[in-house]
């Protein structure tokens, strides 16, 4: 059998030898700023570098993530994302279309793996935080937000919602409640806003769903009758202003990465009128209380992002007439603000009468992290619950 013969080798063309110039001219440049990365970095590798990391794959996946963090990396990925929107309208891992508008993080569509598991691992957690929140007088209310793709389903345009997901929210209630924790869905508070519960571009809920969330949980801690009315109760000291309409960017158009985009190129903004709660300092209202100690809040509410946004904890404030302090912490997911609550010297020298711990529907079955183990100090680590 004859040898193949090689291929004729044609001429150059004008085009390719552009098209090779360009190429060179990109890999210098990479080879440039991977150099001046490496320059300025202590070590790529990581500091216990040993043959079984070396023949696992462990060193290699630590190279190319901190290689990843170079200038170049990071450019060409926000560029692929832009390329990837304009082009075929694609969001990237994270985000999801549903209606002309509307998008949804992709989080609250996932099914996990032994996701039944993670769910009843984190509703013993609570239980267990309000056995010890009970032996030092404290009450707590548990108030869970459901999925965005699950209040506004007229707005998927043919999302799938998988349909395991349907009893997420019941079972988590229900656990609860056999266990004992006031537990308080705002669900159908949020069905009941006239207008859109949820921003179009954001994950959170509007100024309007937050107030009805806001009121539902209000009405529930008055079924508790925790904390009790007393004449030193703290008043919410805020005071109402419009805002005039503007331009709100949504998280969602920054985790599909384009968000550096011009506006027009970008997902449709929202135009948002909304309210601006100003805080008021209460003055001391006796002698006896010089230092305005009967100003402070006797609720605390810890919790996620949803708790910083639309002005959930003013409107609860002004729903309950009582003061309301604010624990949560944006990307704290299960457990990270009642993590930091709880070691805290906010915690420790003023303990509330009643902890309201909010939760997103997205987090109860997702993976068990480190932030998920929540305790609180043992009696004899915290202060004495001040009489308010």
């Amino acid at each position: 059998m004859e040898d193949p013969k090689p291929l004729p080798q044609l001429p150059a063309t004008r085009a390719g030898k552009i098209v090779a110039v360009i190429l060179m001219g990109f890999l210098f440049a990479g080879l440039f700023f991977n150099l001046r990365f490496a320059s300025t970095t202590e070590t790529l590798l990581p500091h216990a570098v040993t043959p079984a990391s070396v023949l696992d794959g462990a060193v290699s996946k630590e190279l190319a993530s901190r290689m990843a963090d170079t200038p170049i990396a990071a450019d060409a990925a926000r560029m692929q994302r832009a390329l990837g929107w304009l082009t075929l309208g694609d969001l990237g891992p994270r985000v999801r279309q549903g209606c002309p508008g509307w998008l949804f993080l992709r989080d609250e569509l996932n099914v996990y793996a032994d996701g039944e598991r993670h769910l009843a691992a984190r509703a013993a957690t609570v239980a267990a935080v309000q056995r010890e929140l009970a032996r030092h007088g404290i009450a707590l209310l548990v108030a869970v937000v459901p999925d965005k793709s699950r209040i506004e389903t007229q707005h998927l345009c043919g999302l799938y919602r998988p349909a395991s997901l349907r009893a997420r929210m019941s079972d988590w209630t229900s656990r609860l409640a056999a266990a004992g924790v006031p537990v308080v869905d705002v669900g159908p508070a949020l069905r009941g806003v006239p207008g859109d519960a949820f921003f179009r571009t954001d994950t959170h809920w509007t100024q309007d769903g937050a107030g009805a969330a806001a009121r539902a949980v209000a009405q529930r801690i008055r079924a508790m009758d925790e904390p009790p009315d007393s004449s030193t109760s703290s008043q919410p000291g805020y005071r109402v202003a419009g805002k005039p309409a503007a331009r709100r960017p949504g998280d969602l158009v920054r985790l599909a990465g384009l968000d550096a985009l011009p506006v027009s190129w970008q997902p449709r903004a929202e135009i948002v009128t909304g309210r601006t709660y100003l805080h008021v300092s209460a003055a001391a209202s006796s002698a006896d209380d010089l230092f305005g100690d009967a100003d402070l809040p006797n609720i605390a509410v810890i919790g996620t992002s949803y708790s910083t946004t639309s002005d959930f904890v003013p409107q609860l404030a002004l729903a309950l007439g009582k003061g309301v302090g604010n624990f949560a912490r944006e990307g704290g997911k299960f457990g990270g603000s009642a993590r930091a609550y709880f070691a805290s010297a906010a915690y420790a020298q003023t303990p509330p009468k009643l902890v309201v711990w909010e939760l997103d529907e997205r987090d109860l079955q997702a993976p068990l992290e480190a932030d998920d183990d929540v305790a609180v100090p043992k009696a004899g680590a915290v202060g004495t619950v001040a009489s308010r």
